[in-house]
């Protein structure tokens, strides 16, 4: 059995857009935007920035599941999943986002019975929503909703080596704490600044790619140069 624990992040990773983002632009009422605009200057964590904003969506189940019907994910994934199991590595979904999202795109995608830490969303009513945290920590850094970096720190002491694989700003913290990092986006041009450990990626065929030299204990660079995004502290 191997001793890697692969963490995946999910929106911008997995999905290949932002599903909460979508969500807002779709059912958001005014002042989301605010509060997307204190998270990036810094003001507030994700904690209180999600916090307020599932507040503020206005929907019913129905067009939830509506609109999660019409969410994609990397069309790699299901094979990177496939083979990093059938060789003995343990994979789950880390993310900031929303629990039932994730599992309902998941599902679509018969995946729904990979682990996942996730905030969850709860209903309190026919169009209002509240988002939980039961993976918080008091002691995170970075204020997040879910701490990646308490998880990541608990699957380096069951399995010793912590693969991390994610796009954005939730990332940046856990990547600090992973052995090694499959960075897509904002995050690569992060692990350069900190000199992490990383191997640049533009989605899971990429991963696919480079999943044996990890297996192997020989994780090395992405096969083809992969361009840095604009603006790494962004999001």
């Amino acid at each position: 059995m191997s001793e890697w624990t692969i963490l995946c992040d999910f929106d911008g990773t997995i999905a290949l857009d932002d599903t909460t983002d979508t969500l807002l632009d779709r059912f958001g009422q005014p002042g989301w935007e605010q509060l997307e605009s204190d998270w990036r200057e810094g003001r507030i964590g994700s904690h209180d920035c999600m916090a307020g904003q599932v507040a503020l969506l206005d929907m019913n189940r129905a067009e939830l599941d509506a609109h999660l019907a019409e969410r994609a994910i990397d069309p790699a994934f299901a094979a990177f999943v496939k083979a990093a199991h059938s060789n003995g590595l343990h994979i789950e979904v880390l993310s900031d986002g929303l629990d039932y999202a994730i599992r309902t795109i998941l599902g679509r995608n018969s995946l729904d019975w990979l682990p996942v830490t996730a905030n969850r969303l709860e209903s309190v009513g026919d169009r209002a929503w509240r988002l939980a945290f039961p993976n918080a920590s008091a002691t995170c850094r970075v204020a997040s909703g879910t701490c990646k970096c308490a998880r990541a720190s608990a699957a380096r002491g069951a399995r010793k080596r912590v693969l991390m694989i994610g796009d954005g700003a939730s990332d940046f913290c856990v990547a600090e704490a992973a052995d090694f990092v499959f960075a897509k986006g904002k995050l690569i041009a992060h692990c350069r600044a900190r000199e992490i450990p990383h191997a640049p990626i533009r989605g899971f065929a990429d991963a696919l790619e480079l999943l044996p030299g990890l297996i192997e204990g020989k994780p090395a660079a992405a096969p083809s140069p992969v361009p840095v995004l604009p603006n790494p502290a962004l999001a």
